[in-house]
């Protein structure tokens, strides 16, 4: 009877499992993105706006779970939503100059996804001149 009851449990917790939504944890997918943004010349106390473009290329939806940035001078944004497959999102950085020394800047943003790698590092690159 022990056994019955334990097997009765088990056929039913399996069976509550049943994704109605559609979406299964573990369903990777691709993306693109230029990871590379060259700012040129900024003068310091500018903020710099990155704009990073990603396109799913895969067959399910993208989801960026985290944009991680490299320094505390710079601040990122991503969609909230997931990027349907053949469609585009966008993540942004700003990178605030007004504390950093003059000279060449090399910031990046890691961006963690349901992709293969897991995560993607952009590079935000330039030059900060004195005023």
């Amino acid at each position: 009877m022990k056994y019955l009851m334990i097997l009765l449990v088990s056929i039913l917790s399996l069976n509550s499992c049943d994704n109605a939504n559609g979406i299964v944890v573990g369903d990777m997918t691709t993306m693109e993105v230029n990871t590379n943004f060259e700012a040129g010349d900024v003068v310091k106390g500018e903020m710099i706006e990155a704009k990073f473009i990603i396109k799913n290329t895969g067959s399910f939806p993208l989801h960026i779970g985290q944009v991680t940035p490299s320094c505390s001078c710079t601040i990122s944004d991503s969609p909230e939503e997931p990027i349907l497959p053949g469609e585009t999102g966008e993540v942004k950085a700003y990178v605030n100059t007004d504390k950093l020394s003059a000279g060449s800047l090399h910031k990046s943003v890691r961006i963690t996804a349901n992709t293969n790698p897991s995560v993607t590092e952009v590079i935000i690159s330039g030059n900060v001149i004195r005023k």
